[in-house]
């Protein structure tokens, strides 16, 4: 198991985000989270990533309890994260941006090796290199997200909704990049609305409402499950 949260409890003010939730997540696999808006999905993200302090609970990555650390540490220890909306630096260039996913890091024949990797997965960034993020589509711009965290070389990597404004036709190939990053050996923790992108891509999944879980299990439980039929 890589990451286990352990009856983990939040509040922004007065109003509960999380109520006592539990995950296990197990190292290699792909597992999403679906919910409605509110229902704590990206809550837990911020969480795991050291961005909200939680109330009570325990947050365990790789045998190491890591609630109350800095952002920068669990970056370090391997954990990443994609936000909503990429939050990229518009006006610098692609490889700038991929170059600052990488900041941390200080094994450069390893960074230029991972660049390289990078641009056999995402070859039209490769061609827009030289180009500035904010000129680029959002299919482009998310794929600029997902290689910039792939740069801090993660252990388990936090997709926080990538397919958010995308066309049908770019969800789709997001499908193969996620399965991608997937075999080459990266944990992958993914928050969608989308359902038909989740079911297709995780083996395993978490149904959240109003910040608690409301179901779990192998992903065929959740495909005939009528609370994600109804999501």
């Amino acid at each position: 198991m890589i990451l286990n949260i352990k009856n983990v409890s939040l509040n922004y003010g007065k109003a509960m985000a999380l109520g006592g939730v539990s995950l296990e997540i197990d190292e290699g696999t792909v597992v999403t989270m679906i919910g409605a808006n509110g229902a704590g999905k990206s809550t837990i993200l911020k969480a795991l990533s050291g961005l909200v302090r939680i109330n009570s609970g325990e947050i365990w990555f790789s045998g190491k309890r890591i609630d109350g650390l800095s952002p920068t540490n669990i970056v370090k220890m391997g954990i990443v994260h994609v936000p909503e909306g990429r939050r990229l630096f518009p006006s610098l260039s692609v490889m700038s941006n991929l170059e600052l996913g990488a900041s941390l890091r200080k094994d450069r024949a390893g960074i230029k090796n991972d660049l390289d990797e990078i641009f056999k997965h995402f070859p039209r960034l490769q061609e827009r290199r030289n180009q500035s993020a904010g000129t680029l589509s959002g299919g482009e711009q998310q794929m600029v997200a997902i290689a910039r965290g792939l740069m801090a070389k993660p252990k388990l990597l936090l997709l926080d909704e990538p397919s958010l404004g995308l066309s049908p036709i770019m969800v789709d190939e997001l499908v193969p990049i996620i399965k991608n990053i997937n075999q080459t050996g990266v944990t992958v923790l993914l928050v969608e609305q989308n359902i038909g992108l989740a079911l297709r891509v995780a083996t395993k999944g978490y149904a959240l409402q109003v910040g608690k879980v409301v179901l779990q299990g192998d992903i065929d439980i959740f495909k005939s499950a009528d609370i994600v039929k109804k999501a």
